[in-house]
């Protein structure tokens, strides 16, 4: 940490909408500072699909260790379907962040936000608020760029550690607890996998069974993969903390994000022991980009979770009140009216950034 209050912040924008949408964030960050005493440097890092095609390095090793010795990372989204490494897969320096810095946990909340619509006619699914932790460096994602191709056959292999899980488990309970905390309610913690057709998930079942032990205050459970997929649909109010396996983590988040009005609302983190990322859990939106309209509010409440992360390292109890009153002014621009182009509004990436800083401190 830079020293009690002072941050120092590598900021990634990215491609795409993702320029647009770290803009607008970073708009509503200055008066947001100002209002809290916050000393937060930026430094705006290159990386990404059209760096890339300028440079031929998608990452510079230069904006790799700037973003390593900052106190956070925010990145807007990368890639851009035009551009390709020569082996045809996607450019994606957010993956290299998450492989290199070791950041296991990747936060995605699901949380329905007042004014925005959810996808189902149940009255219960205005009170969806749940978070998916995603194991991100192992699991099938550990193959990346080491499969197995021939004129036969394709294989990949997955891959799941004791030491990683354990991490990822203790992590899960420890937000469950914090989270049952600030709301008043028990918490309960539940482990998605497919341990009934896989050793790999009966492995995992039983490490995070055993740290299960260590916090007996907070219930936990198991769910296959495709009952929960079933379930996040029928009674998503229902769950509180659900760490998975990497893949099954990458899909069920764009489930969640479905239920309460879309990519757009869902914001993500990515946490390792001494690192964090925090970025929209959307893409770079080839089709809107460059028209204004992209929504920011992905960004924006990555940014509180970022904010809240800074306070738990020790950057201040004025960061932790940052980080709240963010998200209650994300919470009261839409409560009184605010709509984006993705559901159905007018109001573009400026709007949403004005209307935000609006309400910070009111």
């Amino acid at each position: 940490m830079a020293g009690a209050n002072s941050v120092r912040l590598a900021v990634l924008p990215g491609d795409g909408i993702g320029t647009e949408v770290t803009e607008a964030t970073l708009a509503v960050l200055e008066p947001l500072a100002q209002r809290h005493g916050l000393g937060i440097t930026v430094e705006t890092l290159p990386a990404g699909a059209f760096h890339y095609r300028e440079t031929g390095e998608a990452f510079p090793e230069s904006s790799f260790r700037a973003a390593r010795a900052a106190d956070a990372i925010l990145l807007g989204a990368m890639g851009w379907p035009g551009i390709r490494y020569a082996d045809g897969t996607e450019i994606a320096p957010q993956l290299d962040l998450r492989f290199r810095l070791g950041l296991y946990a990747g936060v995605r909340p699901v949380r329905a936000i007042p004014g925005v619509p959810v996808a189902l006619a149940d009255p219960r699914a205005r009170d969806i608020d749940l978070v998916l932790i995603r194991e991100s460096t192992e699991g099938l994602f550990h193959s990346r760029g080491k499969g197995l191709v021939t004129e036969e056959l394709a294989e990949e292999t997955l891959r799941i550690t004791r030491a990683t899980t354990e991490k990822l488990a203790r992590f899960a309970f420890r937000l469950a607890e914090r989270r049952a905390a600030q709301r008043g309610r028990p918490g309960r913690v539940t482990l998605v996998d497919k341990a009934n057709v896989f050793r790999a998930f009966a492995f995992m079942r039983g490490v995070f069974d055993g740290v299960a032990k260590a916090f007996p205050d907070i219930a936990s459970g198991h769910h296959y993969v495709d009952a929960m997929a079933l379930d996040l649909i029928r009674r998503p109010w229902d769950f509180d903390v659900l760490p998975t396996e990497n893949m099954f983590g990458d899909i069920l988040s764009d489930l969640g994000a479905g239920l309460v009005g879309g990519m757009g609302f869902s914001p993500s983190a990515d946490i390792g022991d001494a690192h964090a990322v925090f970025q929209p859990a959307h893409g770079t939106a080839p089709d809107i980009a460059g028209k204004g309209i992209a929504n920011p509010t992905a960004t924006l409440l990555s940014a509180a979770m970022m904010l809240d992360w800074l306070a738990a390292r020790g950057a201040g109890q004025a960061y932790a009140d940052a980080a709240t009153e963010l998200e209650a002014a994300v919470d009261a621009a839409f409560g009184e009216g605010l709509r984006t182009a993705d559901i159905g509004g007018r109001d573009g990436t400026a709007a949403v950034a004005r209307a935000v800083a609006d309400r910070i401190g009111g």
